[in-house]
């Protein structure tokens, strides 16, 4: 299937907790959101198949990471102040590697029959008694 901004705004509205980036997002973003999001996926694992779903999950993500306020982490400012409220960031830019979601790698898993480290499961802490 091809990915398409109708069908990420029906995935992301049902499946994604924060989505007010991504709804407060003109279509010329979410276009270019969709298209980081599946080329990154494609590149990091040309082997496998990517679904629409994994795409989408990442472009909610990179919404947030890119939103007016974040996007001066991305552009290496440490700190700003708007008004009085003085925002700082912790850490430089992220690379968008770092910004795939265990929730896409889930995704990816599932669709190819593997296990990427996207499952809750995979890092759950469990308790053992010796």
């Amino acid at each position: 299937m091809a990915v398409t901004i109708n069908d990420a705004d029906l995935y992301i509205d049902q499946n994604v907790i924060v989505i007010e980036d991504w709804t407060d997002s003109d279509d010329a973003k979410k276009q270019r959101l969709l298209n980081v999001a599946e080329s990154t996926l494609k590149r990091v694992y040309p082997q496998y198949t990517i679904p629409d779903n994994a795409v989408y999950e990442y472009a909610a993500v990179l919404a947030t990471a890119f939103n007016d306020t974040n996007v001066q982490k991305q552009n290496g400012v440490k700190s700003f102040s708007i008004s009085g409220i003085q925002f700082t960031f912790n850490g430089g830019a992220d690379d968008l590697e770092s910004l795939i979601p265990p929730s896409a790698l889930h995704l990816i898993g599932v669709e190819n029959g593997i296990d990427l480290g996207g499952s809750s499961k995979a890092k759950r802490v469990k308790w053992t008694v010796m």
